[in-house]
């Protein structure tokens, strides 16, 4: 390298005959062609350079499907679903479930592509049929995971009376309020307006700017906060709409939904959580609740 010392030494006379600015810029150009000099060499004669591979953190364990945490154990969670039974479920107006129409798969309940069945004027198929919990909640915190095929449409509803919902064709369809499952994207559903895209209240309230879905084919978290008169609907950790039962702006809403001529359809109750059957594959899991008091956080 004694090239490199010549170099210097030539640089450095010449710099005696230039002014202040002139031999900064020297001294600028010669430090980068000796760089780019350097980096030759060693590529084509000196040995190579040995490089440590960067070193990914690896993430934390990730919780299996279907299953409660301890933190959620002790704030009073428990599974609507334990993955590898439908136990705690029924057909809405049946005491058995449409098995040709719900399956459990990957760790999931599949809500089977129906075909080509006969539908209602609003699409739900005459034949099949929701999926409901035996049980009802009055104040309480939904959580689950959902995903649709590309152009699907399901719901999952909440506040439903099957008294109410079998008075209604189709029979085997929830009145309720709905968290609207769709693929915005491709579902004519969605040109309607808000209120009838993903993580809307369907066809009452559309949700907020927070809204960011996933990808289809990709799993969405879902939650929904139904305590007295207040509910919330959050999509993947934001909350993208909030409504209050009794007030002015919720009376307005349900003059012009479809309920507006389904008497008792608002009036707040005891009621089931029911998995909607809208004919297209949907998957659920990780379905959680936990019951709230009145004034609880």
């Amino acid at each position: 390298m004694a090239w490199r010392h010549d170099v210097l030494a030539i640089v450095g006379e010449r710099l005696r005959y230039h002014s202040v600015m002139q031999r900064q810029l020297i001294l600028v150009i010669t430090s980068a062609i000796l760089v780019i000099a350097l980096a030759a060499c060693s590529s084509e004669t000196g040995p190579q350079a040995q490089f440590e591979p960067a070193i990914v953190p690896q993430a934390g364990p990730v919780a299996s499907p279907n299953t409660l945490t301890a933190d959620e154990a002790a704030e009073g969670w428990r599974l609507l679903f334990n993955g590898s039974t439908l136990d705690g479920w029924r057909g809405l107006g049946r005491i058995t479930i449409p098995s040709e129409h719900w399956v459990i798969e990957n760790d999931s309940i599949r809500k089977v592509d129906g075909g080509r069945v006969r539908t209602a004027s609003d699409g739900q198929p005459l034949v099949g049929g929701d999926l409901m919990t035996v049980d009802a909640y009055s104040d309480f915190e939904l959580k689950l995971e959902w995903k649709v095929s590309p152009g699907g449409n399901s719901g999952v509803k909440y506040n439903v009376s099957e008294a109410l919902s079998t008075k209604e064709p189709p029979p085997h369809a929830a009145l309720g309020f709905e968290y609207q499952i769709l693929d915005d994207d491709r579902h004519p559903d969605a040109q309607a307006g808000p209120n009838r895209t993903a993580a809307g209240l369907y066809d009452l309230i559309g949700p907020n700017t927070l809204k960011a879905l996933r990808p289809v084919g990709e799993f969405n978290s879902a939650r929904v906060v139904f305590q007295g008169m207040h509910g919330e609907h959050w999509l993947n950790g934001a909350k993208v709409l909030e409504f209050e039962l009794e007030s002015d702006e919720f009376t307005l809403l349900m003059e012009k939904s479809k309920y507006a001529q389904i008497a008792g359809f608002a009036n707040r109750r005891t009621g089931h959580i029911v998995l909607q059957d809208h004919g297209n594959d949907a998957w659920f899991r990780n379905i959680k609740i936990r019951e709230l008091g009145i004034g609880s956080e």
